[in-house]
């Protein structure tokens, strides 16, 4: 239980303490040398939520989601609709189970899925995807 505890510490805390620091923004994107060429944007902090699971264990899944774009340009758009997009990814992620989390075509499954996501929330809200791919940077679970 003390598992538990800690990671809704966390979970409730690490939000705080970066609006907190002014570090709101998204974190440190790897924008390109030319604002026109391929660009990287990370969502910063990382994920970490729980998944299902069976029995009175909890398990959870750690990710760095890292957004590409086509025109580091767009890195903009994506910092302006970060809490929007990480709503999204967080849900899918704490919708998975053991299985599907475990599993390298479970975790890729849900790439494609938080890929499909991201991509459909930017052109409801932009008129375009605006990215090129979203990749795992970081896939970690217990």
């Amino acid at each position: 239980m003390s598992l538990f505890r800690s990671l809704l510490l966390i979970c409730l805390l690490l939000p705080l303490t970066v609006f907190a620091s002014g570090g709101g923004e998204g974190g440190e994107g790897g924008e390109a040398a030319a604002p026109s060429g391929i660009g990287y944007y990370t969502l910063d902090p990382e994920f970490i939520t729980n998944y299902y699971t069976e029995g009175p264990t909890l398990g959870y899944v750690r990710v760095k989601v890292d957004l590409m774009v086509d025109n580091a340009a767009d890195i903009e758009l994506l910092k302006k609709h970060d809490p929007l997009l990480r709503d999204a990814i967080d849900t899918l992620l704490g919708d998975q189970t053991l299985e599907q989390v475990r599993s390298q075509q479970g975790r890729e499954e849900l790439r494609q899925r938080c890929k499909k996501a991201v991509e459909a929330l930017l052109t409801k809200e932009e008129g375009r995807p605006v990215i090129r791919d979203l990749l795992f940077t970081n896939y970690l679970y217990q």
